[in-house]
């Protein structure tokens, strides 16, 4: 067998979701953070400049906030956060069908994400998306800046903004307006 990636061996409509988290960080000002992807590390996004909120998949037997606490200082650096919010329930996202085969191994049809809006207690200087973790972790965002929740959905790709609208429905009671 060749070393190419193929589709599923079931259809895609009885793969599972990948488990993730995600993380609206507000600022004192009521904005959130928001990365613009490195190309070479969006999964399944492709060209493009696209921004997203940190998030990132459970490990096993991980609880859902450790998880949220650990993905945002894997990608941003950030450790001082205090907890505002969680989203109700878990939401999620299909990826497209071509995208499917070569996203996580082809193992999941999409993403199944549990959300949290976290209180930035930091000072901006704190926030290192290029070598997140001391150089630990590697890069997923080129740069960031501080944006009102309500913009986050036309600024993120296609297929995940259905999510994007939900979790900005969740937490617009805490975003500046």
């Amino acid at each position: 067998m060749s070393g190419k990636k193929r589709f599923p061996e079931v259809p895609i409509e009885e793969l599972p979701y990948r488990p993730c988290v995600g993380i609206a960080l507000f600022n004192r000002d009521g904005l959130v953070w928001v990365g613009s992807r490195s190309d070479e590390q969006a999964e399944g996004e492709g060209e493009g400049n696209w921004w997203q909120m940190p998030q990132g998949g459970l490990e096993k037997d991980e609880a859902p906030y450790e998880a949220a606490l650990r993905e945002l200082y894997e990608e941003t650096s950030v450790r001082h956060v205090s907890l505002i919010a969680e989203a109700p329930g878990w939401l999620t996202y299909e990826l497209p069908r071509d995208l499917v085969p070569t996203s996580w191994g082809g193992k999941y049809r999409g993403q199944k994400q549990k959300w949290f809006a976290l209180r930035f207690e930091g000072a901006d200087a704190e926030i290192d998306v290029l070598s997140p973790g001391g150089g630990k972790f590697k890069s997923e965002f080129r740069s960031w800046r501080w944006e009102k929740l309500a913009r986050l959905p036309a600024l993120i790709v296609p297929f995940k903004r259905g999510v994007y609208e939900e979790v900005a429905a969740a937490f617009g009671d805490i975003a500046a307006i």
